[in-house]
């Protein structure tokens, strides 16, 4: 299987041109597309435990209607089939429809903006779904709420947010809804600074959390089957033009997940951007 997964990851990066470019990688943030602006996004993310690796090829596509309403759709394929909790903040197996608004745009001096973005999403759990040995689950959507608020400069970056998943019951079964939040703290060296037609990068540190609710089995709580995990790990984002890449990794600080779940010894990703018709920021 991770022979698989090396083999999968190198034939997909020539034409990966393209995540979620503008921030951190697990973490939240409140940058939208610019009025008019497109963004085409693909991302490999993985998850090891003890006994296998799972990663998530996941492609997204944004427009943005104004310089602060932006709509994403997102669309996975996942290779591995891994005995993994439910998650939310790390890209997975869900297909989702994202509603992002940013809401508070001030900006206090040149360089300098202190922002607030909402989210809102329909979830579709896709058809590799699943949680083998856990539970038999159903594929019924859910809808997604969040916000997250911080500060961008041109040396220090800070944003803290949060989201809550909820999933429909289906014929007495349903999927955990899913807390999670975040804290990002970036930073860009004053030498590291370059001008767009050179390489410009940064560095975050990235704090994730997640909770996630019971299994429901024919209207019955699954036990052990709830689960409380944090992870920290450093990211680096590069941009170039109106394009971006990012990559990382986060190493778990806690982890309560019972007895049905192996535990999980790192989580990475890569993201590769690309902005169409890019505007400045309003």
């Amino acid at each position: 299987m991770k022979w698989l997964l090396a083999v999968a990851f190198v034939l997909v990066l020539p034409w990966c041109a393209f995540a979620d470019g503008h921030g951190p990688v697990f973490g939240l943030a409140t940058p939208t597309n610019s009025k008019g602006e497109w963004s085409f996004d693909s991302g490999v993310f993985g998850r090891s435990n003890s006994f296998d690796t799972e990663a998530s090829f996941r492609e997204q596509i944004g427009y943005g209607f104004t310089p602060h309403l932006s709509l994403f759709f997102t669309a996975p394929v996942v290779f591995g089939n891994a005995v993994l909790t439910p998650t939310r903040i790390q890209p997975g197996d869900d297909f989702e429809a994202k509603l992002a608004w940013r809401f508070q745009h001030r900006a206090t001096k040149v360089g300098t903006r202190f922002e607030s973005t909402a989210f809102v999403s329909l979830v579709s759990p896709g058809p590799q779904s699943g949680f083998p040995g856990i539970a038999h689950t159903t594929n019924a959507p859910g809808t997604m709420f969040g916000a997250v608020t911080g500060m961008a400069s041109r040396s220090h970056y800070v944003w803290l947010g949060s989201t809550f998943t909820k999933f429909y019951k289906h014929s007495g079964d349903k999927r955990p809804d899913v807390l999670d939040y975040s804290l990002v703290y970036g930073y860009r060296p004053l030498k590291w600074r370059r001008p767009p037609d050179k390489w410009d990068w940064r560095v975050f540190g990235e704090l994730a959390g997640e909770r996630s609710t019971h299994f429901l089995q024919s209207g019955v709580e699954v036990p052990q089957s709830q689960t409380n995990q944090v992870f920290l790990g450093p990211t680096v984002l590069g941009i170039f033009r109106n394009y971006t890449v990012s990559f990382g990794a986060q190493f778990p600080i806690y982890q309560n997940v019972g007895s049905l779940y192996p535990k999980e010894h790192v989580r990475f990703g890569i993201n590769f951007s690309y902005l169409l018709f890019q505007h400045h920021a309003q």
